[in-house]
């Protein structure tokens, strides 16, 4: 803080997108996830708004389609952070800390995040390393191995 203004450090987006598709893949056409729900681009879940909802498998998506619905999908997994986190303490976690955390926000959303409670204490706190032992020791870490051994990795090296 500088003069009582917030100094709020802002996420690098493209950072985020260029690991997330490498976590979620990206795919320029309606294909079903491994749940059986019609997904396109990035992971995103084809919704009832979308202009693709009800369009067969298969059918393409545009490079631009996806980039704008992957921007909406982070604009959400990154508000979902600061309600969880706090709306200034969140913006205050160093970069590094912040696309992690999007990161898995996008991959489980804030019910499942939410849960992580010693996790997010050690966040809370700044301990980088105990928030990455935490993240270590959950169904998530088991579920997603090499995703989640990743992201770990990078959070105990901030």
């Amino acid at each position: 803080m500088v003069s009582g203004l917030r100094t709020e450090s802002i996420m690098n987006r493209e950072a985020v997108f260029e690991q997330l598709k490498i976590d979620e893949g990206v795919v320029y056409a309606i294909y079903n996830d491994h749940l059986g729900y019609p997904t396109f681009g990035v992971g995103h879940l084809v919704l009832e708004s979308d202009e693709e909802h009800g369009r067969p498998i298969g059918t393409p998506i545009s490079e631009e389609r996806v980039r704008a619905c992957f921007e909406r999908d982070l604009d959400l997994a990154e508000s979902e952070c600061r309600a969880l986190y706090g709306e200034g303490s969140f913006g205050d976690l160093p970069d590094e800390v912040q696309q992690i955390l999007v990161n898995m926000m996008f991959n489980m959303g804030r019910t499942r995040l939410s849960k992580f409670k010693k996790m997010n204490s050690a966040i809370a706190e700044g301990d980088w390393k105990e928030a990455a032992k935490e993240g270590r020791d959950s169904r998530w870490y088991r579920q997603v191995t090499n995703r989640a051994e990743r992201l770990m990795s990078r959070l105990e090296k901030v």
